[in-house]
């Protein structure tokens, strides 16, 4: 899966916005309380683990934090997170001060006892959850307990070729997701082979990582609020064979992945300049990709929505947490505090815009878990207009008040791991969507059960 922070930690080449190097250390550094002034978390030293190498947004917000605390050394290991490197860490006894990781995978190493829960924390800092949008906020949360603090927001809207559509006589209106055989024989439509060779997908649904959108989408979630699985809901098995069938209808799995692996994502060659693709929901970074890659893009998109043509959207992202045995407590829930705040996000909005002045590029918004700094840096950089691209922000910006996140669990990176494993032995056809689900089902119960 191509995410938001693998586009930004490297993947862009040289899209990647002005990337900028912290002091690197490695996973547990060398962190010190600093002696007296620990309790306040202005001295000594924190490390962190997974945050990747920082574009301008986040350099930004690191350099806001080393004004407000010049007298704590940072130190950053510039890879994504690494489970196995972060739990041997633990278990050695020298762990990083913080970790960045996703959300859905809280859970698991609040079970495991890996990571600590924030409430005394925050409590001494002042930094109150209300601060954050509850989706967000939910994600972190065991059995009543904050186990991080959430960054970035990350929701799913169907982005579009103009071109395409035209080509095929279609319109945005004729993909809603409300429909779904109307969506399946435009789906047709907008495909194109010759031969048996695919020259453009008309609709891909992003399997297997946006089953949670398409279960939604047919009334049902993956998680029980009381963070159990339930995978082998027949609605979802209905949603993901849909789904699995608009493949099916574009030259199957094997063809279907081979060709979309050809795209230039991230260039100006892309899928949409070249017309290898009509539609598919992504999260909303990705207009920023496509803005500063083909600018005269003819870009459309809608907001997805449910079978009743509620508009929904899946969010997810990512959170700091603090590891078992952090030397630095205090300074690391004072990165958090800060690297989250409403002046911190203003000024990572300022280096956004200067990035934009100089690429002669739009501001394509910022989502965060903070929605006051998100309307803060709206109004004063987002610019309104009429071009794809703006409609395209907008819907973003307005899918952040809708959209839901998947129920916390103690089991949440098992859980994810079942349903992941179980959509891609239904798309290779290793099994039926309804095997797939039920043994996925069966292999995330036994997790549960075993944390419980």
């Amino acid at each position: 899966m191509i995410t938001r922070r693998g586009f930004l930690t490297g993947s862009a080449g040289a899209l990647a916005l002005g990337a900028v190097t912290s002091a690197c250390g490695g996973v547990g550094g060398k962190s010190t309380s600093g002696g007296g002034g620990a309790s306040k978390g202005d001295t000594g030293a924190i490390s962190i683990q997974g945050m990747g190498k920082p574009d301008d947004v986040a350099q930004a917000r690191i350099d806001a934090f080393k004004s407000a605390y010049p007298k704590v050394q940072v130190n950053i290991n510039e890879g994504d997170f690494d489970p196995q490197q972060f739990l041997s860490a633990v278990a050695s006894g020298n762990p990083p001060d913080i970790v960045y990781l996703d959300r859905d995978l809280v859970g698991t190493y609040a079970a495991k006892g890996a990571v600590q829960p924030l409430d005394d924390h925050l409590d001494k800092a002042g930094l109150k959850t209300s601060l954050y949008r509850p989706a967000a906020v939910r994600e972190v949360t065991i059995d009543g307990k904050v186990y991080g603090v959430p960054e970035f927001y990350d929701t799913r809207n169907i982005l579009m070729s103009g071109k395409a559509l035209q080509s095929a006589g279609l319109t945005a209106a004729d993909l809603a997701t409300s429909d779904w055989d109307k969506l399946h024989t435009n789906t047709v439509k907008l495909y194109k082979a010759s031969g048996g060779k695919i020259s453009r997908i008309g609709f891909d649904p992003k399997l297997p990582e946006f089953l949670p959108l398409w279960a939604k989408a047919n009334g049902a979630e993956l998680i029980n609020p009381d963070g159990s699985p339930k995978l082998d809901d027949p609605k979802i098995i209905e949603a993901l064979t849909f789904a699995l069938g608009l493949i099916d209808e574009q030259g199957g799995w094997s063809k279907f992945k081979a060709f979309r692996d050809t795209w230039d994502l991230f260039g100006a060659k892309n899928e949409f300049q070249k017309d290898q693709a009509g539609a598919f929901p992504w999260e909303g970074w990705y207009v920023n990709v496509l803005v500063q890659a083909t600018p005269k893009l003819n870009l459309e998109s809608i907001p997805f929505t449910d079978r009743q043509g509620k508009p929904i959207s899946f969010s997810n992202g990512s959170a700091w947490c603090l590891p078992k045995g952090s030397k630095n407590p205090a300074a690391a829930v004072n990165w958090m505090k800060t690297m989250t705040a409403t002046d911190t996000w203003l000024k990572a909005g300022a280096a956004r815009e200067a990035t934009v002045e100089k690429n002669k590029s739009i501001f394509t918004g910022l989502w965060t878990g903070n929605p006051t700094a998100d309307a803060q840096v709206k109004a004063k950089y987002v610019k309104p207009g009429n071009t794809g691209f703006d409609k395209a922000i907008q819907n973003y910006y307005a899918s952040t008040e809708y959209a839901f996140s998947i129920a916390p669990s103690k089991a949440g990176s098992e859980i994810k791991t079942a349903w992941t494993d179980a959509v891609n032995r239904a798309l290779s056809g290793q099994q039926k969507p309804d095997a797939a689900m039920k043994q996925a089902q069966s292999e995330a119960a036994k997790a549960f059960s075993a944390v419980k």
